[in-house]
């Protein structure tokens, strides 16, 4: 019964499977990019046949005669058709939309194939810009190609992308890369200063953190103005203001503060304490409720009036098991060194075992770890 209902959810998950990814597939297949971009998706799968026919020939058999009735193979009827038959059939992503395209300008691609090949060898430039006018040269935009801010070499200075760039869409400005602002890009942003700088580029780097915003050089020295959490210093520059020195502790009673760069945390102290410098049962400055102090450590009360009458306990019977093993002993010596070497045996293990630390639970370490970050 068990086999048969692994064998049922294995056949159910394969149909699932299936369907789901036949579904995928039909979603891709339908997608409908921007005109140029479904332009260039067409020209790569034909560019792709191009490839794969790169090495073939007639196959009459004889193709020294077969090139010189009908032609070369290269530019050849064949050879398109061939072309055609898969063309698509490698596109995952808009293959529909790729499909439709081969069927709507299929006059123009055989006029490039047997005709406008010599002049414009790039099928791209003359379906997609030229033909179509779907797309536009690199680093031109908007329905008249208008070239880019900065073209040819310098596009947004080097430190952005124009917008619509390629495409008949877009105005042409400039999208700035993070670290830079201006029409063309060529100035830093509030808080990046300016790094490096030649004829052809122009590089900002990030304020130092201790910088409330501008700044004119590497490092907390270059702040224009300290952040919030920071203090001024002659030489240093910024350095961080420890809250947790303040005479008015910044977090709470039950709570210890911990440093950090520019801020702090309040962490919750241990269950034992009644204020704390830190974390864990020896750093309370009181005990809590219900806890003793004892070798500078908080401990349970309860708990340790537990150990105690274990402690009491367990040294009886060790004891009453020495007074055992004499009583035998004056009847019978083999049988009570049997017994005492049982019993300190028995003695030597359990106080080891008492007396070894307990190995910590690694996973519980992690997740203290995880949530005290």
């Amino acid at each position: 019964m068990t086999y048969f209902v692994y064998f049922v959810l294995i056949i159910s998950w394969q149909a699932f499977d299936t369907v789901f990814s036949d579904k995928i597939t039909d979603i891709l297949k339908q997608t409908k990019f921007p005109p140029c971009k479904a332009c260039k998706v067409f020209v790569d799968s034909f560019k792709h046949g191009i490839e794969s026919t790169a090495k073939g020939k007639f196959e009459g058999g004889d193709t020294a005669w077969e090139e010189a009735k009908l032609g070369s193979y290269a530019r050849s009827e064949v050879r398109l058709v061939e072309i055609q038959e898969k063309v698509c059939s490698d596109v995952i992503e808009g293959k529909d939309q790729c499909y439709a395209l081969n069927e709507q300008h299929d006059h123009l691609i055989e006029d490039w194939w047997f005709n406008e090949q010599d002049s414009e060898s790039d099928l791209f430039i003359y379906l997609c810009i030229d033909s179509l006018k779907l797309c536009c040269p690199a680093f031109h935009f908007g329905p008249d190609c208008l070239p880019c801010l900065g073209y040819p070499d310098k596009i947004c200075s080097n430190n952005g992308k124009c917008k619509g760039s390629g495409t008949r869409k877009g105005n042409g400005k400039c999208n700035c890369n993070v670290g830079y602002e201006g029409e063309t890009c060529d100035k830093c942003s509030n808080t990046y200063y300016q790094s490096y700088k030649d004829d052809s580029k122009m590089l900002c780097s990030k304020c130092h953190i201790s910088c409330e915003s501008s700044c004119k050089a590497l490092g907390p020295t270059g702040c224009d103005k300290c952040a919030s959490g920071w203090i001024t210093d002659k030489e240093k520059g910024c350095i961080d203001l420890n809250e947790c020195t303040d005479i008015k502790p910044p977090c709470k009673l039950s709570q210890f503060c911990v440093n950090n760069e520019g801020s702090y945390h309040c962490l919750e102290c241990d269950r034992a304490c009644a204020g704390c410098t830190g974390d864990g049962p020896d750093m309370c400055v009181k005990c809590a409720k219900d806890y003793t102090l004892i070798n500078n450590v908080c401990t349970d009360s309860d708990q340790e009036q537990r150990k105690h009458h274990v402690f009491i306990t367990r040294y009886f019977t060790y004891f009453g098991l020495c007074v055992a093993t004499c009583i035998i002993f004056q009847r019978n010596v083999m049988l009570a060194a049997i017994i005492g070497l049982a019993v300190g045996v028995y003695i030597s293990v359990s106080e080891y075992m008492l007396n070894t630390p307990s190995i910590p639970n690694v996973t519980d370490f992690a997740k203290t770890i995880r949530l005290n970050n």
